[in-house]
């Protein structure tokens, strides 16, 4: 037994050591082909309601172009997100720096989470990022941030009792229900998701996985959230952006 468990942590250590790969090169073909099509990829839908909302005014009379100019002045912003945000004294998504942004410089309400409209101004902003290398910090103060999203990847909970490492570190590449198992990288995100019918920020994913093993959800935009996506987004460091990539 202890023979056993000592070769499953060796086999977890040496995946973790392995190069990450982005879930696009699990999926099938038909599936590929939809994502990298601009015109097909119903992800685009949400990026051009995004350019929308991106030069509308606000209450205020402010749009984000008022401050920012074109959305392609963001390229490579996205690509760092989460990060550490002093003002706020903790690490923050993408998604809750759109509405810090709103909040203070619009003086506008804050987008609820996982609204079309915050994914839509999300998924915009991650766009001008395609093709650009993953780069999120995990030194200075995001370093605990970072610790505990590694902690809870690797910590077993549901009534299936399972971590996300048993299936997106040690069982990477083996097949569920027909399906490929993807290394969990979340370098697409938000992604348009066909299951869902629907586009998703990696805090749904996250919420959905913990759902598919019994146990209970971490709230989109909730301080545990975002530091495991921290640490998601960090062990893809590299992979190119996607967003808005398509996904079974």
């Amino acid at each position: 037994m202890i023979r056993h468990a000592a070769l499953l942590a060796l086999m977890a250590t040496a995946a973790q050591a392995e190069a990450p790969v982005s879930g696009y090169a699990f999926m099938q073909p038909e599936t590929q082909a939809l994502q990298d099509d601009a015109f097909a990829n119903p992800g685009m839908l949400w990026v051009d309601l995004g350019r929308e909302l991106w030069n509308r005014p606000e209450a205020s009379g402010d749009s984000c172009a008022g401050c920012h100019g074109g959305p392609e002045t963001l390229r490579g912003v996205g690509a760092r997100y989460p990060a550490w945000s002093a003002t706020e004294g903790r690490v923050v998504s993408l998604e809750q720096q759109i509405n810090l942004c709103r909040e203070g410089r619009q003086q506008a309400v804050p987008l609820p989470y996982g609204s079309r409209e915050l994914l839509a101004l999300s998924a915009l902003v991650m766009h001008q990022s395609l093709g650009l290398p993953q780069a999120v910090a995990t030194d200075g103060p995001a370093a605990e941030a970072y610790v505990r999203g590694r902690d809870y990847f690797e910590t077993r909970r549901g009534q299936l009792n399972l971590s996300c490492a048993n299936c997106h570190v040690e069982q990477a590449g083996s097949r569920l229900r027909g399906e490929t198992i993807s290394q969990g990288q979340v370098n697409g995100f938000p992604i348009y998701r066909q299951l869902w019918q629907d586009i998703g920020s990696a805090g749904r994913m996250i919420a959905w996985c913990n759902e598919a093993v019994r146990a209970t959800q971490l709230e989109e935009g909730s301080p545990m959230a975002v530091e495991l996506e921290l640490y998601l987004r960090a062990r893809g460091n590299g992979l190119a952006i996607e967003s808005p990539a398509v996904r079974r």
